[in-house]
């Protein structure tokens, strides 16, 4: 019995040592691993403090409103066809952010440069950069741009009153200088051979016949000068090249192409600007003059339809019923149609040599064609009363 117990304290002991032992062999192996990942937690630590610290610098310096306790409204204006650099010099000037340079490649790196429109906003110092961006971004409610139309057969001075009513010029004089004179415009080809023909003064509009009628959209911001250069670049989309060619072979300038066509607008429905230009190119041949109501109206402003001998004997380049040849210069913006239709007078009226016509009916504008001066007296005898009842129901 007291051997066993001794051996039984014996194991014990050796139990213990070895479990001991063993404790400590875990220890050293949990303490190996651990110390590692405790260090390295604590670099972590240490390098989020430091990270933190920094970006809450940055954001102080640069992201963070200019002064967070500072709401007074700051009007900040956005023009059109403004860059990105300008509109981040224009904040930092205002005193809107920190630093342009920072808004700047910031806009650019969440794609926010492309998006920031034109407009008037209401800002203040207490928005951060990133509010004030996605401000200027999602505009002020105001449309940037509107649309215009420009009605084939206006002359200058409609267009004029037109975009004055619109509001979107001030005042028509600004408009009608410009045209005037179209010395601000000699860059287009067309305008600069027309600044160099003969008794080009003695135009009334310059400009006269190349605002090619459409439908344009235009900023809000835009002024008489950008909106005349959008419906000149116009006229040379509608004037194509082989255009000049045709007009080559029929010995015509462009400027004498695009008069013609002024006066077809003026006379007719687009179904009959090819027989009415025949017609005139057929006059032309030989060398009669055009006889025009349209270049009388032009010059003198008068409406009706019935035009006395005082009228016709206006004296002004315009008229072509005193001078031969086509008028001084275009009397209107004639349609891309009346264009073609100058360039490519119908044959069959060519061949057959149609030389007058005259309205038939006032309300539809349908024409009524003559080979001869007798049977065109006899059409004006019969449609006379209908032009002269029609001025009276005008009250012209």
């Amino acid at each position: 019995m007291k051997n066993d117990r001794k051996q039984n304290e014996e194991y014990t002991a050796e139990e213990l040592h070895q479990e001991r032992k063993y404790g400590l062999f875990w220890y050293s192996w949990l303490w190996h691993i651990l110390r590692p990942v405790a260090l390295l937690l604590c670099v972590l630590v240490v390098v989020v403090g430091i990270v933190m610290a920094g970006w809450n610098w940055i954001h102080r310096s640069f992201f963070a409103p200019v002064d967070a306790q500072d709401q007074t409204p700051v009007a900040f204006t956005v023009a059109s066809g403004s860059s990105l650099t300008k509109v981040a010099n224009n904040l930092e000037s205002a005193g809107l952010i920190h630093n342009r340079t920072v808004f700047k490649y910031y806009a650019d790196f969440l794609g926010y440069g492309q998006k920031i429109q034109a407009g008037d906003y209401q800002v203040n110092k207490a928005m951060s950069m990133h509010e004030i961006m996605n401000l200027l971004t999602t505009g002020d409610g105001n449309p940037i741009t509107r649309n215009i139309t420009i009605i084939p057969g206006w002359t200058i001075t409609d267009m004029a009153a037109y975009l004055k009513n619109q509001g979107v010029i001030q005042t028509e004089e600004e408009f009608l200088s410009l045209c005037r004179s179209g010395q601000d415009f000699s860059a287009y080809y067309y305008i600069s051979d027309v600044l160099k023909t003969q008794n080009v003064a003695s135009r009334l509009y310059v400009l006269e016949g190349y605002l090619a009628p459409d439908t344009y959209e235009i900023y809000t911001d835009a002024t008489a000068q950008d909106i005349i250069k959008k419906l000149l670049s116009q006229t040379e989309a509608v004037y194509q090249d082989s255009y000049h060619d045709r007009a080559q072979e029929l010995g015509m300038t462009m400027d004498q192409v695009i008069a013609l066509a002024s006066m077809i607008e003026k006379e007719a429905k687009t179904n009959d600007f090819s027989k009415v230009s025949a017609i005139f190119h057929n006059r032309l041949k030989q060398n009669m003059t055009l006889g025009s109501d349209v270049t009388i109206k032009y010059v003198s402003g008068v409406k009706r339809m019935s035009l006395t001998n005082e009228d016709l004997n206006v004296d002004s380049p315009y008229n072509t019923y005193r001078y031969k040849g086509l008028p001084l210069g275009p009397i209107c913006s004639p349609s891309g149609a009346a264009i073609e239709a100058a360039l490519y007078p119908d044959e069959q009226f060519i061949a057959e040599n149609f030389l007058y016509f005259c309205s038939k009916d006032p309300n539809t504008g349908e024409l009524h064609f003559s080979r001869t001066l007798e049977e065109h007296n006899q059409a004006v005898s019969i449609y006379a009363p209908l032009w002269q009842a029609y001025d009276r129901e005008q009250g012209l």
